[in-house]
């Protein structure tokens, strides 16, 4: 009973935070319009793994909450691809990121309809094979969206540009409690392999920041910090000789020779 109450609780924890994890990315990607360091690929890839995923927990007849979560993910997912597609460094036409985006959610919907639609009586006659597929597709393409960001890491000499780190301890915590709720509960191999490679590959992300930061990161900062400081510090205060100036000054001149002849 204890084991039953545990796994519940954990797993629904784990639920939550994989619910909203991108929200603070969003709200950063939007207060900073600029999304130099979170790829694009990243989040089409974590987008497109909520649609199996949702065509597994419909066809496979799981609790509301497990049915709620990969539509909540795919949306917040499908928002953040928006943002890397229309803020720099890509700086898409508005008109061609929105032909991308509706093209994916009709894509997306017609797909979930027709696979639960198609499946759903299949798994419910004892077949089960054709959701494990679905499933393992849906956890290879969320743990390949980790990748992108490494080869930014490689570009920056190991330092996080771009990647809000309140989200990437809310997706972490979601892993970590849905491992944890599989530890106490019923064991599933391939949920515990999937866990433990987005938990690995994000603590991965975070460690490469923090030895980035102990090894050059002060200095440079504190040197970014210095330089915008300056750049504001000039553009509040004009260059003493303003050229505006100078051209009234000359057109005095000609207007008082003028005068004179």
């Amino acid at each position: 009973m204890g084991n039953a109450v545990a796994e519940n609780v954990l797993g629904t924890a784990g639920t939550i935070f994989w619910c909203i994890q991108l929200i603070p990315q969003i709200i950063r990607n939007y207060k900073v319009k600029n999304c130099e360091g979170l790829p694009p690929l990243m989040m089409f890839l974590w987008a497109a793994s909520g649609i199996p995923f949702a065509i597994y927990f419909f066809a496979s007849d799981g609790s509301i909450p497990l049915r709620i979560q990969p539509q909540l993910f795919t949306l917040f997912c499908t928002v953040s691809w928006a943002q890397t597609l229309y803020y720099p460094p890509y700086n898409l036409p508005r008109r061609r990121m929105w032909i991308y985006i509706v093209g994916f959610v009709i894509i997306g919907i017609a797909l979930e309809v027709g696979f639960i639609l198609w499946l759903r009586p299949v798994y419910r006659h004892g077949t089960h094979w054709p959701l494990l597929i679905i499933g393992i597709i849906a956890s290879i393409l969320l743990a390949v969206g980790l990748v992108p960001p490494y080869f930014e890491l490689a570009k920056r000499q190991g330092r996080v540009v771009g990647i809000n780190f309140v989200f990437l301890f809310m997706d972490s915590m979601g892993a970590l409690l849905s491992m944890l709720s599989i530890i106490v509960g019923t064991f599933d191999i391939m949920s515990m392999v999937l866990y433990a490679i987005v938990l690995a590959m994000e603590i991965g992300i975070a460690t490469s920041h923090a030895i980035w930061y102990f090894r050059m990161g002060k200095r440079i900062i504190k040197e970014e910090k210095a330089a915008a400081k300056l750049q504001e510090e000039s553009k509040e205060c004009p260059s003493e000789s303003d050229p505006s100036d100078d051209v009234v000054v000359e057109q005095d001149v000609i207007s008082t020779k003028e005068e004179l002849a």
